[in-house]
């Protein structure tokens, strides 16, 4: 789950126009070829905003008060290419991107919410770009047809039980529905990554009520999750919660369908690059860290360690789907990230029942902190797989 964002495309052209803090400094990238990132609350200022095509890295920087974010958007400024997220203040965290020849939007998003402080990034031909391998690119070439093939069964998947899922719900049968929520949602955690690239299909489908902005509609599966396993007045606000009516119960259950059918749509005619694919897989990872561990993806279900597994699957399928290439550039890291991958995946086992895993508010502390050391451990090897391969 993504933290909420609102971007159309109508308040990303007014963001283009009206915010200023994006400032456009092209007197050079670092020695290092590295373009820095400054994100505050009101301004996002590059080292740069003219690179080469090809692998360019961008070092943002959080010099606010508030949690950030960092986006490489496509020119329409409403595909996400690829994105770090969850930047606290004075913390540094990279993002390694394999651009083409074009122009692009770049964004800061202090908060994480809202449309973000978005400008320009022009991406100029290399004629000085090493070519790729014939036997180098038929490994990328594989990776990236065996990822998008996945992807797509994942959302066929996904269609098929949200549906039944749906149906559930909206004729009122809340028991079959709350044994299909978690096993449903698996498969969208899997591909998370990718649902969030386009645009704001993410939040429609996936947002949490605490990240709900003023005036925005909530939708999606958090909406009927609480409905489903309704909270007492003390864990609602202080408020008696009002189930939802039967039509409003049939509205969810229709959006969250036609939702999914977008998704599935969308990802038809997919192209993926093989950036998109490593950052993807450390994009998972921090979805883990950041709202699974903390217990507050499934606030209502607690079927918290599902997401975790969908998440830990999808890393470990776009990893294997990049091993070969890994294999030939750092043999020892490939090991070093399988193991850490079987460590976690240990961990979830231990928490397993008939049902898929125990709700997760039966954990102790140290079992949260074992799995969030876990991941921590698999993170940071993760994170270099970009930086080696594109």
């Amino acid at each position: 789950m993504k933290i909420s964002t609102t971007t159309t495309g109508a308040a990303l052209t007014l963001a283009v126009l009206a915010l200023t803090g994006c400032t456009d400094n092209t007197a050079s990238n670092s020695a290092d070829g590295t373009v820095r990132v400054s994100s505050t609350e009101s301004e996002c200022t590059l080292s740069t905003t003219e690179v080469k095509a090809g692998k360019n890295t961008f070092s943002v920087t959080n010099d606010g008060s508030q949690v950030t974010e960092f986006y490489v958007l496509a020119e329409d400024g409403l595909r996400i290419l690829s994105e770090v997220e969850n930047i606290g203040p004075g913390i540094t965290r990279d993002l390694t991107v394999n651009l083409a020849e074009g122009t692009y939007k770049t964004s800061c998003k202090p908060g994480m919410v809202g449309d973000g402080i978005i400008g320009d990034l022009t991406v100029a031909a290399n004629p000085d770009e090493s070519p790729v391998s014939a036997d180098e690119q038929a490994l990328r070439d594989t990776a990236i047809t065996q990822y998008t093939a996945y992807i797509k069964d994942q959302t066929e998947q996904l269609k098929t039980k949200t549906d039944a899922f749906a149906d559930a719900y909206a004729t009122g049968d809340d028991e079959q529905a709350r044994s299909l929520y978690a096993a449903a949602r698996l498969h969208y955690e899997r591909i998370e990554p990718v649902a969030e690239s386009f645009g704001d299909l993410d939040p429609q489908l996936d947002l949490r009520e605490a990240d709900l902005e003023e005036g925005q509609t909530w939708t999606g599966w958090h909406l009927i999750e609480k409905d489903l396993w309704q909270p007492t007045a003390e864990d609602n606000g202080g408020q008696a919660y009002t189930p939802l009516t039967e039509s409003q119960r049939k509205d969810a259950a229709t959006q969250l369908k036609e939702d999914t059918q977008s998704l599935y749509d969308q990802t038809r005619d997919l192209e993926l690059t093989l950036d998109q694919i490593t950052n993807g897989a450390k994009s998972l990872l921090d979805e883990v860290a950041f709202s699974k561990v903390t217990g507050e993806e499934e606030i209502w279900s607690h079927t918290d360690l599902s997401d975790f597994q969908g998440n830990i699957d999808g890393a470990r399928v776009a990893f294997e789907d990049v091993r070969p290439l890994l294999e030939a550039k750092d043999a020892e890291l490939a090991q070093t990230i399988d193991g850490r991958f079987n460590d976690i995946q240990s961990l979830l086992d231990q928490h397993r029942d008939n049902e898929g895993f125990v709700p997760y508010t039966q954990l102790s502390e140290d079992q949260v902190r074992e799995l969030s050391d876990a991941i921590d451990a698999l993170s940071e090897p993760l994170s270099q797989l970009t930086g080696i391969l594109v």
